[in-house]
């Protein structure tokens, strides 16, 4: 479905249903130069599960209209203003890597607008190497494999979605390639730059009221389990009851752990929706 947000128009996957206000809603954000496409299984079986279901597409990103946003704190804006849209007065946010900053930087700005959240393959702070930074910037090919080396710990996917013997690496560069050819000159740069550049994380983790799931891949080089545990801290000690559960996966939880992503997704989740 196509959402007008201010002067963009942004591209969200719902299931193929049509928004019902009477059930509750389930919003999934991508991560650096990725696309709604990464939340494949666990966005479809929420939407025919008791949830309205909106897989975006970040500004800028596939079918979304740009500009990119240049900020964290720019995308948790305009969340907000993706959620007046369609009418939504709350949701379950779920961000992956860079949109994970994004769901806690809007949980934080708005706390009675959070419903529940959760955190995939998360850190703050999320540095991003100078390494990593200037390949972005100067060879998006080179810095596309080095995304592909430090994201996967396996390289075919397990059984599920999107199938045995599914070789992920391939998968992943062709949709970075995708995003890159449909998106603005480096995007990718942007992306990491935005990540980079954040430093309200445990600001907005203090400001955060709802129930939080952590979802860790205990073999991630992008960004280590470690590099939780300063977020965990804050947001315990804001009041959040926090839980943190750890798959056996690298960076890419959502294909290397297809099904133990959409259990823990869901299952913390479901409380929500008196329908699931």
């Amino acid at each position: 479905m196509i959402i007008d947000v201010g002067s963009q128009a942004i591209y969200a996957y719902s299931a193929g249903k049509s928004f019902d206000p009477a059930l509750p809603t389930a919003v999934f954000l991508h991560g650096a130069q990725h696309d709604h496409s990464v939340w494949a299984l666990q966005s479809r079986y929420f939407g025919h599960h008791g949830f309205n279901v909106l897989a975006v597409d970040l500004p800028g990103h596939g079918r979304s209209a740009g500009p990119a946003a240049m900020s964290i704190g720019a995308l948790a804006e305009w969340l907000a203003a993706l959620l007046d849209a369609v009418g939504a007065p709350d949701a379950f946010i779920v961000g992956h890597s860079m949109g994970s900053l994004i769901a806690l930087d809007f949980a934080g700005r708005y706390p009675k607008r959070a419903a529940r959240l959760a955190l995939v393959a998360t850190a703050v702070p999320m540095a991003v190497s100078e390494v990593l930074l200037d390949a972005a910037l100067h060879r998006e090919t080179e810095a596309i494999d080095f995304v592909n080396r430090w994201s996967h710990a396996t390289i075919a996917a397990k059984p599920s979605c999107p199938g045995p013997g599914f070789w992920l690496h391939g998968a992943n560069q062709r949709l970075m390639e995708r995003v890159a050819v449909l998106g603005e000159p480096h995007l990718l740069h942007t992306d990491f730059a935005a990540c980079h550049a954040y430093a309200d994380g445990l600001l907005r983790a203090a400001q955060v009221r709802c129930p939080v799931r952590l979802i860790l891949g205990a073999k991630d080089s992008m960004t280590p389990p470690r590099a939780a545990r300063a977020l965990a801290d804050a947001l315990t000690a804001g009041g959040c009851d926090v839980n943190t559960v750890m798959l056996d996966a690298g960076h890419a939880l959502m294909t290397e752990q297809p099904d133990a992503t959409l259990d823990t997704l869901f299952e913390f989740a479901r409380p929500l929706s008196p329908r699931a």
